[in-house]
């Protein structure tokens, strides 16, 4: 499909949905109060709500790219300046992960930890501004439809996300307080992270001067 360097964004995508944030303390804290099913539905409902910022980002992005490939670079540009900016957050982070905190919520219907997912993903506006820094580092314009390119990364990403959140259900369904009380794990993760989106963020800088 002309995705620049693919196993590169694989990799990246795994590292970024395997660090802990708001979907995964909430696929967590639905799954150590209600059980296994209740985590796994709100990975399902968080799932479905990411397909949204997904397709916003397809028209957003395509948009971008028909009108301008200078503007499409600048936009690369801005999305490497915020992961760079995210990375370096994530490294000299020193306050507790929320993740950590054990968040007890109220018990509801399947239904509605669906819907609560959803609405829980959709809301969340550093989704959408994520998805816009992150896929155009790898889209390759010059490919005759980007908007596949676009919309196979998001959907890469998406069940990517998903499948951790699976297993941190199951996790927290069986061992929930265990794995609250290790927070080592959870600090070292982020600054792994951080230091690969500083890289990220470099290395498209750096390439896009050649």
């Amino acid at each position: 499909m002309g995705i620049h360097d693919f196993w590169v964004f694989a990799f990246a995508s795994l590292m970024l949905n395997i660090t802990p944030g708001n979907d995964m303390l909430y696929v967590a804290s639905r799954s150590a109060g209600q059980g296994i099913r209740a985590g796994i539905i709100s990975a399902l409902g968080i799932m479905t709500g990411c397909l949204v910022h997904i397709l916003a980002a397809v028209v957003g992005i395509s948009a971008i790219i028909a009108r301008s490939a200078t503007a499409f670079d600048i936009i690369k540009y801005v999305g490497a300046a915020y992961l760079i900016y995210l990375g370096v957050k994530s490294i000299f982070n020193k306050k507790e992960s929320s993740f950590l905190r054990g968040e007890k919520l109220q018990p509801l219907s399947n239904l509605k930890i669906f819907t609560q997912g959803v609405i829980t993903n959709v809301l969340n506006p550093k989704v959408a501004l994520f998805f816009l820094a992150f896929l155009p580092q790898f889209i390759n314009i010059k490919n005759a439809h980007p908007q596949w390119q676009i919309l196979f990364m998001g959907i890469w990403f998406d069940c990517s996300g998903t499948a951790v959140n699976i297993i941190v259900a199951v996790l927290f369904g069986k061992m929930g307080n265990w794995l609250a009380r290790s927070p080592r794990f959870v600090r070292l993760q982020e600054k792994i992270t951080g230091i690969m989106l500083v890289g990220l963020g470099i290395r498209v800088a750096l390439t896009s001067k050649k």
